[in-house]
């Protein structure tokens, strides 16, 4: 008997140490991100308002035309609720409080990180399913009455185990939405468009350099992004923005050096094929590491970065500056303009949420929203 558990027992640690020499090596490793040197800041951080104080990390964030901000709570800090408006400061479960716990709701919220006020006044959650555990969902509401408008669940071919829907866009007319599929388990990264008239998704750009990871870790104030010595963070497409005259779609890998994009036309043109697709998309600019991204009217283009602490504009001609920069953004993630023009910022804090106990979590907090006064030419909710 002694000699049977011995043999389990090198057995389980051979297979162990299988196990994690092939995780290292499927996500593990990575060099250091080449520096992005830029000009600025051109804005004192001393700008940055206190919008709110929230006790769990905030993911993504919308702004209606009229005001009313909208906050994702980040699933990966395993919050109570997923989608909250800010009333006074206060967060308040959006549309009920059935729809975050599940009570009497079939249609409740499992993994929302992405949310976007569309220029119809509804506002679009984004559901990932947990990598893809369960099926992902889209869900829109109206802000008359907080009604569901219009849901749609994505087939398993469309984003199956291991995918990520993680940021989206909705084009101006509200007919098309334009996914990110960051894809961090499965690495199949790509580009998902959705037409709401014809409930038809299309898969685009899976295979693409410009949807796919670099081979580099993420290091944010302080600490290297290896869970575990194990996982290093560096997801696929994740960064999308809609250029404000629809033309153009722009994306890019958080560890990704350039920032890509092609027009929107070739994307909903269905009889391009994979190949000629991929022919039409340009490299669009050198960028730093980066996460959120947005977009104005004189078309600058708004990105996070991560390890900079700090926000960036590339310019229409690929020109990037440093538009601020202050250790109070904590891994900024999600922005959104708001009606005048002001820069709404959620950062996630996932340095001090990825790998870390609860308790962890909650020392960390409070988790602020900013607002940047900046006065900008930019639709609100994007």
């Amino acid at each position: 008997m002694k000699r049977w558990l011995t043999r389990l027992a090198a057995g389980l640690f051979v297979l162990g140490l299988v196990v994690i020499t092939v995780v290292k090596l499927r996500y593990g490793g990575g060099s250091s991100f080449p520096q992005r040197v830029a000009p600025g800041p051109l804005v004192d951080p001393a700008r940055l308002e206190v919008v709110a104080e929230l006790p769990t990390p905030p993911g993504n964030i919308a702004v209606a035309a009229d005001g009313r901000l909208f906050v994702t709570l980040h699933p990966e800090a395993h919050p109570a609720w997923s989608v909250v408006e800010i009333v006074d400061g206060e967060m308040r479960p959006f549309p009920t409080l059935a729809f975050q716990t599940g009570e009497g709701e079939p249609r409740a919220f499992r993994d929302v990180l992405s949310l976007r006020v569309d220029q119809q006044n509804r506002l679009w959650t984004l559901d990932n399913g947990g990598h893809g555990l369960k099926p992902g969902r889209l869900l829109a509401f109206s802000l008359a009455n907080g009604a569901v408008v219009h849901e749609f669940r994505f087939p398993r071919s469309l984003a199956g185990l291991g995918s990520h829907l993680n940021d989206f866009q909705v084009s101006a007319d509200g007919r098309y939405v334009f996914i990110a599929d960051a894809s961090f388990f499965a690495q199949t990264p790509a580009l998902i468009v959705y037409d709401t008239q014809q409930r038809r998704a299309r898969r685009l750009l899976q295979g693409h350099f410009s949807v796919a990871a670099e081979q580099f870790t993420p290091r944010v104030q302080g600490r290297r992004m290896e869970v575990l010595g194990l996982l290093s963070i560096r997801p696929g497409v994740d960064s999308i923005a809609l250029s404000r005259d629809g033309y153009w779609l722009y994306f890019g890998a958080v560890t990704a050096q350039s920032l890509y994009r092609v027009q929107v036309a070739d994307l909903l043109d269905i009889s391009l094929s994979p190949g000629a697709l991929a022919q039409r998309v340009q490299r669009f600019a050198p960028k730093t590491v980066t996460d959120g991204l947005t977009s104005d009217r004189d078309g600058r283009l708004y990105l996070s970065d991560p390890e900079g602490s700090r926000i960036v504009v590339l310019y229409p001609d690929g020109r990037m500056e440093t538009l601020l920069q202050s250790d109070r953004l904590r891994w900024p993630d999600g922005f959104s303009f708001g009606p005048e023009g002001d820069l709404y910022i959620a950062c996630s804090a996932l340095h001090q949420v990825l790998g870390r106990l609860p308790w962890q979590v909650k020392a960390a907090g409070p988790f602020p929203i900013f607002r940047l006064p900046l006065g900008v030419d930019a639709t609100a909710g994007h």
